[in-house]
């Protein structure tokens, strides 16, 4: 089986050659123009054989263009830092007006995905990163929760026009990065759909709406749309029958569904079972192994993705990479 097969074979639950698998990180260093981005997430890509491709830029091109103030850090190992906002009090969320796709940094992503399809599109699938409108909203206040939880608490109008804005701006992304060649979207909760920050009644009003009509908005355009699941305690069932071909939760985590579970209660394809903080930075190739192992045993390698619960840390060790390609020769 080509690429394309084995991962389409996966989300449909049949019968693959070997189990599809992709690792993905940030190269801090070499996110920030649309060639070196580009550049590092194919040299991933064909240094260790992935089957597919999750696009992986800064977090910050979110919001850069309403206005927030990112420098990169310097440091490979290091998350860019976040300085000035213009939202400082709930008044500011009112005056947020939605972005064009086509210009400003994310034309640059645009730019980057035109890359990436010059260099794999014709051999495998690649997705670009969205994060929900909560994610979003966490970006612009300086990458911090409590602005975001007060403004629940005293001026629920404000946030939830705001979050309408940011919507409007990323499903419009979202087609554009569709048209540019993407297979579709991976389209992450950044924690916000858990026990940890909101409970199940204000994640529906605040979080669902939204993603719903941003799913529906492209699944129709799309081969490949992912639910990504940040965090512990994740309200997976909540979000279990979204309209999305996968999804993706970091399994071992507590709180969580282990992937058996999450395949039952989905009915969809599952996509994790590689620790990324733990297993797979700091333990040996062959415990990695073994996890990779574990996880084909709990979903049978049938309508399942190997993948990281989140981000592989960029310090990561090449050769806890290549043991998980290794072991599923």
């Amino acid at each position: 089986m080509n690429k394309k097969e084995r991962v389409d074979g996966a989300l449909r639950g049949e019968q693959v050659d070997r189990v599809p698998v992709s690792m993905w990180g940030h190269d801090f260093l070499r996110e920030w123009s649309p060639q070196t981005l580009a550049e590092a997430m194919v040299e991933n890509f064909t240094r260790y054989d992935w089957d597919f491709m999750k696009v992986n830029p800064r977090a910050c091109y979110h919001v850069e263009d309403w206005g927030v103030k990112v420098q990169p850090s310097g440091d490979k190992y290091t998350a860019p830092i976040y300085g000035d906002t213009p939202i400082k009090s709930a008044s500011d969320w009112k005056r947020l007006r939605p972005l064009e796709p086509d210009r400003g940094v994310l034309a640059e992503q645009l730019h980057a995905l035109q890359l990436i399809k010059h260099s794999i599109g014709f051999d495998a699938y690649f997705v670009q990163t969205i994060f929900c409108p909560l994610g979003v909203a966490k970006c612009l206040v300086g990458n911090k929760n409590e602005p975001i939880l007060h403004t629940i608490r005293e001026d629920r109008k404000a946030l939830r026009t705001a979050l309408h804005v940011i919507n409007e701006t990323f499903i419009n992304f979202a087609i554009a990065s569709l048209e540019q060649g993407a297979s579709g979207i991976f389209y992450a909760t950044n924690k916000w759909a858990s026990a940890g920050l909101l409970t199940e009644d204000q994640y529906r009003e605040f979080g669902e709406q939204y993603d719903l009509e941003f799913l529906d908005a492209i699944k129709s355009r799309s081969k490949f749309n992912i639910l990504h699941h940040c965090g512990s305690y994740i309200y997976f069932d909540l979000l279990a029958s979204y309209p999305v071909h996968a999804i993706s939760w970091a399994a071992t985590l507590e709180g969580n569904p282990d992937l058996h579970e999450g395949k039952l209660r989905s009915g969809k394809a599952v996509m994790g079972g590689i620790s990324e903080k733990t297993t797979l930075k700091d333990g040996s190739p062959l415990q990695v192994q073994e996890e990779v192992g574990k996880a084909i045993e709990l979903t049978g390698g049938s309508h399942f993705l190997l993948a990281p619960g989140c981000a592989v840390p960029p310090e990561t060790p090449a050769e806890n990479l290549e043991a998980i390609r290794h072991a599923l020769l």
